[in-house]
């Protein structure tokens, strides 16, 4: 019997502990979106008595989640494909192109990570009013390109570099062109990066409240987070419908890690090393 190691158990245990500690909250949530507000304060930790759907249609009719999800799609969906291309390119181009400016134009991108949004906020408001994008999805889509593309690039960098160089060498004598080195060998090499950024990108912006909830007012154009936070009124709030609707709000995201958590790995792994 192969013996275990006492850092292993102290790691088993510390993992454990973690996993309990992120996934706890998560399963309360879900455990009390099936009861009512009475449950909820008599009896928070046990199981509902009566499990009800009504919580969860309430959500999705009264809280106009159903457009509020569409919104925050198509808002995060067309951020991750701009950021994805656009991203890739500048990071092949800083990457793998010999020009003399390419460090400071890689300083010049991560600038953005060190600019948090709330010195924007004002200046970008007034700025979209003036030129007619508050108010609308495309006035969502600039900012949260512009905050996404510096840990794209920057992430995409370091996959570029540590591609052979023999591959690139040898596309160049076989007499492929700067656009076929990019898309047929290093964007292939690189999609497991690509997978990285993409979900940063996703999750983050699926969960952005401050942009969405200053741009937009109309209840027709709000994005999910904006949608969740009606559920919280002035003077009482309904908590089983809005666990309710916070459930529906995160089954996206859980959805998406799960269908892509290999090539994650994948691409942390890869990102690690060079060479």
């Amino acid at each position: 019997m192969k013996k275990v190691s006492i850092a292993k158990i102290i790691i088993y245990i510390f993992l454990i502990l973690m996993a309990v500690l992120y996934l706890a909250p998560l399963l309360w949530v879900f455990n009390v979106s099936f009861k009512t507000n009475k449950e909820i304060f008599t009896a928070p930790f046990a199981l509902p008595q009566n499990p009800t759907f009504e919580n969860f249609a309430f959500a999705w009719t009264a809280g106009k989640l159903g457009i509020a999800t569409l919104n925050s799609f198509i808002v995060c969906v067309v951020t991750l494909i701009l950021s994805m291309i656009i991203g890739s390119m500048a990071a092949f181009g800083i990457a793998r192109l010999r020009w003399k400016l390419s460090k400071y134009a890689l300083i010049y991108f991560l600038t953005g990570m060190m600019i948090p949004v709330h010195c924007v906020l004002i200046p970008l408001f007034t700025r979209f009013a003036k030129v007619g994008l508050s108010n609308s999805l495309i006035g969502l889509v600039l900012p949260y390109l512009t905050f996404a593309l510096p840990i794209t690039i920057f992430i995409m960098v370091g996959f570029f570099e540590g591609m052979p160089n023999e591959l690139i060498e040898s596309a160049c004598i076989d007499g492929a062109s700067i656009y076929q080195i990019f898309f047929k060998v290093c964007l292939p090499l690189g999609k497991t990066g690509l997978f990285v950024t993409g979900l940063m990108t996703f999750v983050g912006n699926w969960n952005e409240l401050l942009l969405a909830m200053v741009f937009i007012s109309d209840d027709m154009k709000k994005t999910l987070p904006v949608s969740l936070s009606k559920f919280v009124g002035p003077y009482n709030t309904n908590y089983s419908q809005m666990f309710a609707a916070i459930i529906i709000a995160i089954i996206p995201t859980i959805v998406v890690y799960c269908a892509f958590s290999n090539q994650i790995v994948d691409g942390l792994t890869a990102g690690a090393v060079k060479g």
